[in-house]
């Protein structure tokens, strides 16, 4: 499907999807593709009328079957093939119509993290680091064409099998690893490409690509290449944490060690940071291992709040390229305050025939840019 310089490419199909047929493709009407911190989702649009090829053949025959259909949604921009979904199906709908030619089927789907989210197990893991865990539960997943990346913890904790045997109790793979990021103050994600069928499973600290994307240009006349654009600050959202824990020596005197909302991963792109409205007290810290308690400390500080938040959307075809999440931006035109250094946290592609829209959300930790020009 062409829209404009892009090309849509669909492919569809149990475990080792192929390109879609014409008829799927003539009959697509939009898709959707959001790509966020944690997981990401589709949803396929298509027009059906009695004696379409979907209606009756390909719907009947399982063509659209949840779970077990996998889906790649490739757009090619300017010569350059961008895998921006690979997933499953998850669910269909039909909407039936009195109009011919009107009733619609909606094809929903997440990630391939859904294919880690649906058999519990039970699993022992002795004396073995979280790095370590992490891989020896992604391999499995090599089939699907997913590749590890893994950055081990910088506080590496492991307990002695005379001691304890940590386990994976009876809960899914991509609710035990996303139990390790939290503990670590690491995230976890899984991003298609670089080629169609590939997918690299991130697990590591918050950080944000440093890849220059052109700039997000507001109330610049001609310049101006997004449609919308607003800011909010929320005083609420910066915090402080008191974390208790007790003096080496004796184990029994209690120290209060203050922890500031500042993130060790992400540097600061606003010049004057919001100040903490909150002070919360951890106490747990006095019944950990020091070396666990470093680690609660420091997941803390690798998840800061950032309060403020930006929204709009933008022309993929105005704008030139596509804006990828997890990455930078600069932002122009909002005036002093709100100008400068973005993370991209989420990304919505919406896609019709000659039409390519996306929706954004950026965050940042304070105001007034702290470089002191944004390239166009």
């Amino acid at each position: 499907m062409r829209l404009g310089n892009a090309i849509l490419t669909l492919m569809i199909g149990p475990t080792v999807p192929v390109p879609a047929p014409l008829p799927v493709i003539e009959a697509l009407q939009s898709v959707q593709v959001t790509s966020s911190k944690d997981r990401s989702g589709f949803q396929l649009t298509f027009t059906m009328g009695k004696t379409s090829a979907l209606q009756l053949s390909l719907l009947p025959a399982g063509y659209f079957d949840p779970i077990v259909t996998r889906v790649i949604i490739m757009i090619t921009l300017n010569g350059i093939p961008n895998v921006i979904m690979d997933g499953f199906v998850t669910r269909q709908e039909l909407q039936p119509s009195n109009e011919p030619g009107q009733s619609t089927l909606t094809v929903t789907g997440d990630d391939l993290t859904i294919a880690m989210d649906i058999f519990e197990k039970g699993m022992l893991f002795p004396a073995m680091p979280d790095a370590a865990k992490v891989a020896f539960v992604l391999a499995p997943y090599a089939a699907l064409g997913v590749i590890p990346f893994i950055i081990p913890p910088p506080v590496l904790t492991t307990q002695s099998p005379t001691s304890k045997i940590e386990s994976q109790a009876s809960i899914t793979d991509l609710d035990y690893i996303k139990s390790l990021a939290t503990r670590n103050g690491y995230v976890f994600y899984i991003k298609p490409g670089p080629l169609p069928g590939q997918s690299i499973a991130y697990f590591g600290p918050d950080i944000s690509v440093p890849v220059p994307q052109p700039a997000l240009s507001v109330n610049m006349d001609a310049y101006t290449n997004v449609e919308s654009l607003n800011f909010s600050f929320d005083g609420m959202a910066k915090k402080m944490r008191i974390t208790t824990i007790l003096d080496p020596i004796t184990g029994k005197i209690p120290i209060p060690i203050p922890v500031p909302d500042v993130s060790v991963t992400k540097p600061p792109l606003g010049l004057r940071p919001a100040l903490p409205a909150k002070i919360e007290m951890h106490n747990s810290g006095a019944q950990l291992k020091p070396d666990e308690a470093a680690r609660d400390v420091l997941s803390f500080l690798m998840n800061n709040s950032t309060p403020i938040i930006g929204s709009g959307s933008l022309d993929v075809m105005q704008y030139g390229q596509l804006l990828s999440a997890r990455t930078l931006v600069g932002v122009r035109g909002a005036g002093i305050s709100y100008d400068g250094q973005y993370y991209v946290d989420s990304v919505t592609h919406n896609i019709k025939k000659g039409e390519y829209k996306q929706n954004f959300s950026l965050s940042r930790d304070g105001l007034i840019s702290s470089s002191p020009v944004v390239m166009p």
